[in-house]
């Protein structure tokens, strides 16, 4: 598994999918449950985030307050974070989730193949999985969900524009 590769087209799919929405409607809610364009961008920001901590707690030993966050928080972790995002504009929500991507893209080719490999190394996620294991799960595929999420509401916006015309 490419761990570089697995981001990067996580990210692109979900930047290609962004570009279908026009920024005036990323405030509409319903997206995503109640959640907004702007909202899942936010939420993926706090992911991106919570990544640049652990990454770089393989690197070089660093704390990871976000990370400890993300544990005692639980489930209310994504509705917390978003919120505290909420006043954000459009723009500065996707500026935040790109700054904390660039920094993941960063750290990432400095772990070795052997570490991304090793399970275990996450014991709060599985003492089964290895760290590509969670880069699959919970950054490709939580992007690709969000991603098909995004291109529904794409879909329903243009068969409005489509309705209108007739």
């Amino acid at each position: 598994m490419n761990a570089v590769d697995i981001l990067k087209y996580g990210n692109r799919t979900f930047h290609q999918t962004l570009a279908r929405i026009p920024m005036e409607e990323w405030t509409t809610p319903g997206v995503c449950g109640i959640w907004s364009v702007k909202e899942i961008v936010a939420h993926l920001a706090s992911y991106e985030e919570l990544l640049v901590d652990i990454l770089r707690s393989f690197l070089d030993g660093e704390q990871t307050p976000r990370l400890d966050r993300y544990l005692a928080l639980g489930s209310s972790f994504n509705d917390t974070t978003v919120a505290e995002r909420q006043s954000q504009s459009s723009q500065e929500a996707l500026a935040e989730y790109d700054k904390h991507h660039v920094e993941v893209m960063s750290l990432i080719p400095r772990l070795p193949v052997e570490l991304l490999r090793r399970p275990g190394t996450l014991p709060w996620y599985g003492a089964e999985y290895a760290l590509d294991d969670y880069l699959v799960y919970q950054f490709y595929g939580h992007k690709r969900e969000h991603s098909a999420q995004i291109a529904v509401f794409s879909d329903v916006l243009e068969e409005k524009a489509a309705s209108a015309k007739r």
